[in-house]
C-alpha cells in the first residue's frame, strides 16, 4: 500500500491538472545535463564554459548578450548535436523522471531517440510555438512528454497549457476555429491557460494531447528547455513509429523474449 498511494495520487493529479511538476528524480543526472549543456554551447560561441550548477544556470540565463538574434537558430542548432551525440544523454534524461513516468504512464517504455532543445531570448519573435496539441499532427494520444527546464522558467519564459477542465470546451470550438490564425485561437483559451513556473532542478510530465505553446518572452533572460516524448511500448502509435521515432528502454525479460518468438515451422 506504501507504493501504490504515491502512483495514485500523482497519477490523479496529472489527470486533473494535465501535468505534474516535481523536483528531479535524480539530481546528479539533471546536474550533468546542465553543465554538460552549458560546455557544448560555451564551445560553439568560442568561450570558457562555466564552472558548476549555479554558473551554468547564469550563462544560460544571459546568453542573449553574447548570440545575435539572426544567429540564434544556428547555435541552437550547433548546441542540439552537440548534445544529442553524447551517449549518457538519453539515460540521464530518462533518470530525472523515471518514476514520475512509471506511475503516469507504465514500466515498459519507449522513448524518442533525440531530445529536443528550446532556447528563447527575451523579445525574440523567431522562437515562438504557435498553440497546438500534437496529436493535431498525428502524434499518438498515449504519449506524454517530460519537459525539463535548464533555468528558472515563469512568466512568458514558460510555456502554457490548457488544463483538461477547459479543453473539453475548446474541442468544441475546434471546428469553427481550424480555419482561423493561431493568434485567434489563442485568443480564444488566454484566460483558461495556465502558466507552468518551474524551476532548474524541478521536471514537468505533461499530456501532449493538451493545447499548449508558448509567447513572446518578455523577461529579462533566455528560456532553455528540453524536451522528450515517452510511451508504453505497447500502446498505439501514430505517424511517429517504434524503431523510426521511438526505442525501447524498459523491456522486461519476458517481451523481450516475445517480440523475438517465432513459432516452429512444421515443414
Amino acid at each position: 500500500m506504501s507504493f501504490a498511494a504515491p502512483s495514485d495520487a500523482l497519477g490523479a493529479e496529472y489527470l486533473e491538472r494535465g501535468y505534474v511538476v516535481r523536483d528531479v528524480a535524480d539530481p546528479a543526472a539533471h546536474e550533468w545535463i546542465v553543465t554538460t549543456t552549458a560546455r557544448v554551447a560555451a564551445e560553439a560561441l568560442g568561450v570558457p564554459a562555466p564552472s558548476g550548477l549555479g554558473a551554468s544556470v547564469e550563462f544560460m540565463d544571459g546568453v542573449h548578450g553574447r548570440v545575435a538574434p539572426a544567429a540564434l537558430n544556428d547555435f541552437r542548432v550547433a548546441v542540439i548535436h552537440g548534445i544529442n551525440a553524447l551517449a549518457e544523454l538519453r539515460p540521464a534524461y530518462f533518470a530525472v523522471a523515471r518514476p514520475y513516468l512509471e506511475a503516469i504512464v507504465g514500466n515498459e517504455l519507449a522513448m524518442q531517440q533525440r531530445v529536443n532543445l528550446s532556447i528563447q531570448m527575451p523579445g525574440d519573435t523567431s522562437s515562438l510555438l504557435a498553440v497546438h496539441a500534437d496529436t493535431w499532427s498525428g502524434d499518438s494520444p498515449y504519449e506524454v512528454v517530460a519537459w525539463l527546464p535548464l533555468v528558472h522558467c515563469y512568466g512568458t519564459k514558460t510555456m502554457y497549457l490548457l488544463p483538461p477542465r477547459h479543453a473539453a470546451a475548446f474541442d468544441a470550438q475546434f471546428a469553427r476555429l481550424a480555419g482561423a490564425s493561431s493568434e485567434t485561437a489563442f485568443e480564444a483559451m488566454r484566460d483558461q491557460v495556465e502558466w507552468l513556473e518551474v524551476r532548474s532542478g524541478q521536471v514537468i510530465v505533461f499530456d501532449q494531447s493538451l493545447p499548449h505553446g508558448n509567447r513572446v518572452n518578455d523577461e529579462s533572460e533566455t528560456r532553455w528547455s528540453m524536451n522528450c516524448r515517452f510511451k508504453g511500448v505497447f500502446t498505439p502509435y501514430g505517424d511517429k513509429k517504434l524503431g523510426e521515432f521511438f526505442e525501447p528502454i524498459t523491456l522486461r525479460p519476458a517481451s523481450r523474449r516475445g517480440m523475438g518468438y517465432r513459432l516452429p515451422s512444421v515443414q
